[in-house]
Parts: structure tokens; sequence; C-alpha cells
């Protein structure tokens, strides 16, 4: 037997004995001859590869006072505020946010959904706090394009998609644009592309929509206002539009108005009634700069469902 099956079957075994079998990491450690360290390594490693599934079950059903409040004020389908220390600072609040999000995403994924991305900072974090989950007949489609000028390939996103398509052993639509488009005219004639179109229904028929908002100011920096998507140029425009936020790389401004600013014309992103239309639209949000945005998007109902941390939850609610 190779070290991997080995640590494999030793993990099965660790963790049968103790959360079956109810046996502490002490009489474990003397049953099969092991440390109390190994023991330990040996359920970290049960938890991490996705051979333990860890549920929470509130048997109530009951919303924190806060949760309430934000779903009632804002008609959604469910909140759901995630503990954060305010002291420990954004990092940690997104750390939080992501690591609630990838176990929530477990329990409510099923075969034969398509699940669309929009990659970003927030998503990223999320990909990296994934655990291994198939789900059978899993379709992941990208909902906004990734390329610019300055990095014209399309890694960011596509690492970011293929996370999610290894964790849940899916098959993943990657979308080969531009984020943003020099020419309204050349967006339009690739978007009469079949290979394109498919994309694009993919987009409007999945059951599931996940992503966050962007925000030029926020306290962890969104990847497309941080990294050479916008030029000074369009910079400048959207402070003249006024806009507070953006919904996978589609600006808004704070009445939700959002379909006549130009450089809306040129961005790969679904048009934001996508978000209205949606089965399930999980907006996931950290951090106190995106309040403002955050907040127009609840307006504009361009959500059904928010994750959010609770500094930022209480900032929202601080009106």
């Amino acid at each position: 037997m190779n070290t991997e099956d080995r640590i494999y079957q030793e993990s099965l075994k660790v963790a049968t004995l103790y959360y079956y079998h109810g046996l502490t990491t002490e009489a474990i450690a003397r049953e099969m001859k092991f440390s109390r360290p190994k023991v330990s390594r040996l359920l970290s490693h049960a938890r991490a590869t996705g051979m333990v599934e860890i549920k929470i079950v509130d048997i109530e059903k009951a919303l924190s006072p806060l949760e309430k409040q934000i779903r009632e004020r804002f008609h959604l389908a469910a909140v759901h505020v995630v503990p954060a220390p305010e002291l420990m600072g954004e990092v940690v609040w997104l750390e939080r946010v992501a690591r609630f999000t990838a176990n929530y995403l477990n329990s409510i994924l099923t075969g034969g959904e398509t699940l669309a991305i929009a990659w970003g900072t927030t998503v990223s974090e999320i990909a990296s706090n994934l655990v291994p989950h198939r789900i059978e007949n899993l379709r992941i489609v990208q909902l906004n394009g990734s390329g610019n000028t300055f990095t014209p390939d399309n890694r960011y996103a596509a690492s970011i998609l293929q996370h999610f398509a290894r964790n849940y052993q899916a098959n993943v639509m990657l979308f080969p644009v531009p984020s943003f488009f020099d020419y309204p005219e050349t967006k339009e004639a690739m978007w009469r592309e079949r290979s394109i179109r498919q994309i694009i229904e993919l987009q409007e028929k999945a059951e599931v929509l996940l992503y966050s908002i962007g925000s030029v100011s926020a306290g962890v920096p969104s990847h497309v206002y941080s990294t050479g998507y916008l030029d000074p140029t369009d910079l400048e425009e959207l402070e003249r539009e006024k806009v507070i936020g953006d919904l996978a790389t589609v600006f808004f401004r704070e009445d939700g108005s959002w379909e006549d600013i130009p450089l809306n014309h040129r961005a790969s992103g679904p048009g934001l009634s996508l978000y209205r239309q949606a089965k399930r639209a999980i907006c996931v949000v950290s951090g106190r700069n995106k309040v403002r945005g955050l907040r127009a998007a609840l307006e504009a109902r361009f959500m059904t469902e928010l994750i959010v941390d609770e500094p930022t939850a209480r900032l929202l609610c601080r009106d």
C-alpha cells in the first residue's frame, strides 16, 4: 500500500471511530497505537479532503435579530450574518465569510444544476476555502470575461472556475472574452457568435448565481479596480456617472440604475436584470466600504440571498 492510500485508510478509520462511535482522540490513539497528535492530523485531513462533512442544523430555524432585520427590510429569501470580531479587521472578516460560503454551497448545490460564477477577490477567497464534495452533473459557467490590456489571458478567472470545477468534479464553461471591449460594436458582433450565445444562454438558465459587489475603495481591493482592467479615463467616467459599485463588471448607481452608463455598453458581464430573474442569486459581501453599493443593490433587488460579515451587516442597518 502506498503512502497516499495508507493515509486515506487511516483517516477513514479515525474519522469513523471519532464521529460514528464517539471515541475520544485519546481512546483512538490507544486503539490504533498512534500518538494523539497523529490522530488529530488524520481528523483534520479527513475534514479537509471532504471525507467528513460537518452540518449545523438550526432546529428552530431562528434568525438572529440582525438577520431578521435585513431580510424583512430588503425582502430577501435568506440572510446569513457571519460572526466576526470587528477588531480583527477586514481581511479576517473576508476569510470568515468565504469559509462560511464554501461550506454553505456544499449544502445547497444539487446534481443537474448550473452554477454561474462572477470572478473576483471575494469569490477567489471562497474558492480557496472549498471543501471537496462531488455533485453529479453540476455545470459551472463564468459570468463575465476577464481579459484586459495588461493581462490578455484568462488565467486569474480560469483558476477560480477550475478550482470550483475540481472541487465538485463538475463541468466548467469559461467565457473567453475581454472584461471590457474597446468598442460597443465589437461586443455586439461577438454576442452574435454561436459559441458566445451558448455561454450566455447557460448564464441565463443558471439556477444559482454566486457573486460579490465590486468597490473601488474597498479595504480588501476589488480585483477589477486594482489590477489594470480600467484605465484613468474609465475611472473618470465612473466618477462622472456617480457609480458606487458593480456586479460582474457591470456598474450601477446609488438608485440602482445601470442601463445608460456608457462603460456598461462595453462590459462583458450580464445585464443586471439577470439577478432579479434568477431562482437563487447569492451575493457575498465583506467590508465596510462596500456598504453603499450593497445597500443600493439590495434596494434594486439585485439578489435573493445575502451572506455578509457581522460588522458590515451592522453598518448596513445603521441608518
